[in-house]
């Protein structure tokens, strides 16, 4: 009785480690097939954001299309902007770009039609900050640009502090409340280059890309999925081997 006792304790625990490693399969299968779902969204995402960056620009979206505003379906839409720049409000936000440290310049532009918009105009090196070195167009001027979505808190491990004028994102709503704009669009307007190569600030320096890795989060479920299933059989082979020597 002991022997088929402990028989039936092997044979209880092999099914155990069998249904748990299919539930540990199912598991890594599924997170393969979520991966390969998040690649089509991302690739999909990719190319509807390089069909905008590449359109002609259409108006910037005025108070009405606010509330509908989201970073899928407009960051990084072209846009035109006509209107007067407030240069005294300007902003200088931390950035490091292909030009080196320094930062970007937020100027509130007040739109011909009505409303203020937050407009990037570039990058500056930190050590030409004054902004007595920039150019700052007069009157009326139109410029084109891409949609941004604000970037709230801060930048990495820093937060934004307003008080001491330390800005390390392009937080909208803490900038036009740190200026005291009032009502602004929820959205800032990253300038394309001038046509003055040499003047700062220097625009046109928006990075457009994606991280897209999950081709290789999914074979790497995939293939967990495949080893889990290599070594249940590995296993179960191994038992009925022990157990065809024990009945020799």
């Amino acid at each position: 009785m002991s022997g088929e006792a402990t028989s039936h304790r092997s044979r209880g625990a092999l099914v155990a480690i069998n249904l748990l490693g299919l539930l540990l399969v199912a598991a890594f299968v599924g997170l393969g097939i979520w991966q390969m779902q998040r690649r089509a969204w991302k690739l999909d995402l990719i190319a509807r954001v390089e069909a905008r960056v590449h359109a002609e620009p259409g108006p910037a979206p005025g108070p009405a299309d606010w509330p509908a505003i989201s970073a899928e379906t407009d960051a990084y839409r072209r846009l035109r902007l006509t209107g007067g720049f407030d240069f005294d409000r300007s902003t200088l936000v931390q950035a490091v770009t292909a030009l080196g440290g320094g930062y970007w310049v937020l100027t509130p532009l007040r739109s011909e039609r009505g409303f203020t918009v937050l407009v990037n105009r570039g990058f500056v090196p930190a050590d030409r900050r004054d902004p007595a070195a920039w150019q700052q167009p007069k009157g009326t001027v139109t410029l084109t640009g891409l949609l941004r979505t604000s970037e709230p808190g801060g930048g990495f491990l820093r937060a934004n502090d307003p008080e001491a004028g330390r800005w390390y994102s392009r937080d909208v709503a803490a900038i036009a409340q740190a200026q005291g704009l009032g009502e602004v669009a929820p959205y800032f307007v990253d300038a394309d280059a001038g046509a003055d190569a040499g003047q700062l600030p220097v625009g046109g320096l928006t990075v457009v890309s994606f991280r897209n890795e999950h081709l290789v989060y999914a074979l790497t479920w995939f293939a967990l999925a495949a080893m889990s299933i290599g070594a249940l059989a590995y296993l179960d082979r191994e038992v009925l081997r022990g157990r065809r020597g024990k009945t020799e």
